[in-house]
């Protein structure tokens, strides 16, 4: 097999457009009409693919379980950047985009990543085996963070809720940090054949050489920073154009999640379609960690210098959304085994949630 040869073109001529793009609509002043909006978001998703091609060639380079960390705080990253400038513009304590995009992303991750890979993986091979241990303890992470960052803050009594005070919220901030960090050691240095696929099968074919990694390396972050100027542009648009057709204000965060993990889905069921369910289920739960784990700290950090109150309660409805989906994913992932009905059961639960964000 001949060794990797590094990126194709359109991996960095799509960033490359774009950030021109938005520097074209900054210079000159012009209003992000809807032909420009058209434009903007078809450079946008390349460009997200880009930044992900260039990940990918990092963690193929590294190996497994390397390659769902990279991928899944190269997304988060961008999601992050897009919360912060959200609420950078809001008024103080109006904002709501960080808890719904988070929500999101989690449901996003949980039941409609998963539940698309279960199902598709299950018609194709009938059952489908994964090391349960590594699942499980991606959920344990999740599922501790989760409540403590998007269910306590409605019970808390010092500020009354949907927000905590300064230092309960500078706690949920270290300890969503920290699990992360003693999550990714036990994935990479402790326990990580609990995260690599039962079949053995760790890379996907020759490693890239040292000058594609090189130049993975380089055109990463300024990819990144390429889709965050386009993404951040596109966003009041999207704001807007959502409360004018009387949609919940909700949508937007779903939006941005949706953008964000649309790689790594993509990714995920490639994984699942080659019987690779492990790899699937490090993309799809990894996204999902990096994406509470690291946005939490980012705009409670954010929070506490504006000195403004951060909303991350989440409604009674998507409570119970949040609690049904963590048992279900237990119930799944605590097998080691999945068929189409886990993936049914996931794809439900995700159909509930659009029709809440929807019609609430």
């Amino acid at each position: 097999m001949s060794r990797i040869l590094y990126a194709p073109s359109w991996s960095w001529i799509a960033p490359a457009v774009a950030g021109l793009f938005v520097l074209a609509l900054h210079y000159f002043h012009l209003p992000l009409t809807t032909p420009f909006f058209i434009i903007a978001v078809a450079l946008l998703f390349p460009a997200v693919f880009a930044a992900v091609h260039h990940a990918e060639t990092i963690a193929h380079r590294l190996g497994d379980p390397y390659g769902a960390i990279v991928l899944a705080v190269a997304v988060t990253i961008i999601e992050v950047a897009l919360i912060i400038s959200i609420l950078l513009e809001s008024p103080a304590g109006t904002s709501e985009i960080a808890r719904d995009t988070v929500f999101s992303a989690i449901m996003i991750v949980l039941n409609g990543i998963v539940g698309v890979c279960l199902l598709v993986g299950g018609v194709r091979y009938t059952e489908q085996d994964f090391r349960a241990r590594g699942a499980t303890a991606a959920l344990g992470v999740l599922a501790t963070v989760a409540v403590l960052g998007l269910v306590l803050p409605n019970y808390t009594k010092t500020l009354p809720g949907p927000v905590y005070a300064p230092f309960q919220l500078i706690f949920v901030a270290v300890v969503s940090f920290v699990l992360y960090g003693l999550f990714l050691f036990i994935q990479t240095v402790r326990h990580t054949e609990d995260f690599r696929d039962i079949s053995g099968e760790h890379g996907h074919g020759e490693s890239p050489n040292k000058a594609s990694f090189a130049g993975a390396l380089l055109l990463l972050p300024l990819t990144l920073v390429s889709v965050v100027l386009l993404a951040e542009s596109l966003t009041p648009y999207v704001e807007t154009s959502v409360l004018r057709a009387g949609l919940p204000e909700a949508l937007v965060g779903v939006a941005i999640a949706t953008v964000v993990l649309l790689p790594e889905g993509t990714a995920a069921l490639r994984a699942a379609r080659a019987n690779r369910l492990q790899t699937s289920l490090n993309l799809a739960l990894g996204s999902a960690l990096a994406s509470i784990c690291l946005t939490i700290p980012s705009v409670a950090v954010v929070s506490l210098v504006l000195g403004q109150p951060l909303i991350l309660g989440l409604e009674a409805e998507h409570i119970v959304l949040l609690l049904l989906s963590l048992f279900m994913a237990t119930l799944t992932l605590a097998m080691g085994r999945t068929t189409i009905l886990q993936g049914a059961i996931h794809l439900v639960i995700f159909g509930a949630f659009l029709t809440l964000a929807t019609v609430p």
